[in-house]
């Protein structure tokens, strides 16, 4: 039975998913980790150990996590969201556990058929995944989730 945490990273507010299964999928828990307030190193800190604490509780066998996507009008932004993904990447390692990397456009497609679906879609469709009768909130447990479930069906595949 394949366990898969799923993470939409930020410095603000991460996204996690922790499902579990081969045929029948469980969703175990989703939320979100704060970055808290502070200076950048304060914030990584928290995400740190956030995330550590999730690593720790469900054992996963396999980090999914959306690769980071920069627009060019925006490279800080793009800078300090390397940062939380390579906290979120370094806890992962530190325990063993692997890191797989998913393009947004891969996830969505995925989930949707469509590589650009907007953010409704992408929780509707985690509703009709999980049979939940109200989308996950904030958005980012959503995209945690869809992540995970990207990598449940391309580890499927590959079988």
């Amino acid at each position: 039975m394949l366990r898969v945490l799923g993470i939409d990273p930020g410095l603000n507010t991460t996204g996690y998913g922790v499902i579990e299964g081969t045929d029948t999928l469980r969703l175990l828990e989703a939320g979100v980790i704060r970055g808290g307030k502070g200076n950048l190193e304060k914030r990584l800190c928290e995400l740190y150990r956030g995330v550590s604490e999730v690593l720790e509780q469900f054992r996963p066998a396999v980090l999914a996590i959306e690769q980071l996507y920069s627009h060019y009008e925006r490279p800080r932004t793009a800078i300090l969201m390397g940062h939380a993904r390579g906290v979120i990447c370094l806890a992962a390692a530190q325990i063993g556990i692997p890191v797989a990397h998913y393009p947004a456009t891969a996830v969505k497609k995925t989930l949707t058929g469509n590589g650009r679906a907007p953010k409704q879609q992408m929780q509707l469709a985690i509703c009709r995944e999980f049979g939940l009768l109200a989308p996950p909130e904030p958005h980012d447990v959503a995209d945690a989730l869809a992540v995970a479930l990207c990598h449940h069906y391309s580890a499927r595949r590959s079988l």
